[in-house]
């Protein structure tokens, strides 16, 4: 890794910090950020400058000093604007206690890039849920919006790619609203697609037999409630997982319920599904309409539902994409490459309605 050009000096440029030091015949500009102690600066550039050594990586043309609480910046005068704007979000986000890892850093880079106008820190520093000693927050401005969107609405489709935060988000809202007791129980299913719904074929209980479609979900909820707490409340019925096929026929009251792959369903599941609303519920259905694994000729229901229920009251649809990738940063720019792939293949021809019942 290069050295980093961020100094910690006893001296200072002679101008004084907190002044605004005009162009230079060059073209650079140098501006300076008072953070209120030398640890806040620490804090928000992160253990050993990691924080810094990222906005380095990405502005190389430009340079920085830091001598007590006081970084100066000096670069071309076009992107010193820029990095004063994410050193202030940066400021806010250890302002709201807030670590400021490589990876933050990272996320709030590329909001800024995407969204130059969001406010940072109200996205980054809102809090779901903290369990188990972790913080569960929306990371991108999209999710933020998802996350308002569960709180505005009765029914909201999440729909994105992987690794965008949909069903982990949701998720995290119905443990919320179960704790807050604003629901009286947690219903999570999915369509068990390569089964065909049938499972009876598949050796051991029923439990054995559906585990391997619903085990995404429960691996989530494992990440936010204690393994004993978990248990107690499924014995109690409080959670409930169970695939899509098992829900026909229910109305389901003072819970707050999430359909997840829904791609992989038909439009007459999707209607099944969402009319299972009862009183005091709420529903949210997660899905990537790019990765449908019905059979060919098959529509699904995530696909068509936008067409049906867009405009229809208390009811939002809320559209991630690549940038809200949250995993690993290759599976941004993987998720990317596809997407661009796919605008280069010609159209495959129509299937055949089938006439058979």
């Amino acid at each position: 890794m290069a050295e980093t050009t961020a100094h910690r000096h006893d001296s200072y440029p002679d101008e004084g910090p907190g002044r605004h030091f005009p162009h230079s015949v060059d073209g650079t500009r140098t501006e300076v950020v008072h953070f209120h102690s030398t640890e806040q600066m620490v804090a928000a550039l992160g253990a050993e400058d990691e924080g810094l050594r990222v906005v380095e990586s990405l502005y190389p043309q430009v340079s920085f000093l830091a001598r007590g609480n006081v970084l100066s910046i000096t670069g071309p005068a076009a992107m010193v604007p820029r990095i004063m704007h994410l050193m202030e979000e940066a400021r806010g986000m250890v302002a709201h206690n807030s670590p400021m890892s490589a990876s933050v850093w990272e996320q709030l880079v590329t909001m800024l890039k995407t969204r130059p106008d969001s406010s940072v820190v109200d996205i980054l520093s809102y809090d779901i849920l903290s369990s188990r000693g972790r913080t569960i927050r929306p990371k991108t401005a999209n999710q933020k919006l998802y996350v308002d969107a569960i709180d505005r609405n009765t029914v909201v489709f999440g729909i994105g790619p992987a690794g965008t935060g949909k069903t982990y988000l949701a998720m995290a809202k119905a443990v919320q609203a179960l704790q807050r007791k604003d629901v009286s129980r947690i219903i999570l299913t999915r369509p068990a697609v390569e089964a065909g719904e049938r499972l009876g074929f598949l050796p051991g209980t029923l439990n054995d037999k559906i585990d391997p479609y619903l085990r995404p979900l429960y691996d989530a909820l494992h990440e936010m409630m204690d393994p004993e707490t978990i248990q107690r409340l499924m014995a109690a019925g409080t959670i409930e997982v169970a695939p899509l096929a098992y829900m026909r026929g229910r109305t389901l009251n003072d819970a707050f319920i999430i359909l997840d792959e829904a791609q992989n369903t038909t439009p007459q599941q999707m209607k099944m599904f969402l009319t299972r609303l009862g009183f005091g519920s709420r529903i949210v259905v997660t899905g990537d309409i790019t990765q449908v694994d019905l059979p060919a000729g098959s529509k699904s229901g995530l696909r068509v539902v936008k067409e049906i229920l867009e405009g229809v009251d208390d009811i939002h649809f809320a559209l991630l994409d690549a940038e809200d990738v949250v995993r690993h940063r290759l599976v941004g720019a993987i998720v990317s490459a596809y997407n661009s792939w796919d605008e280069t293949q010609p159209s495959p021809p129509k299937a055949k309605e089938s006439t058979s019942r």
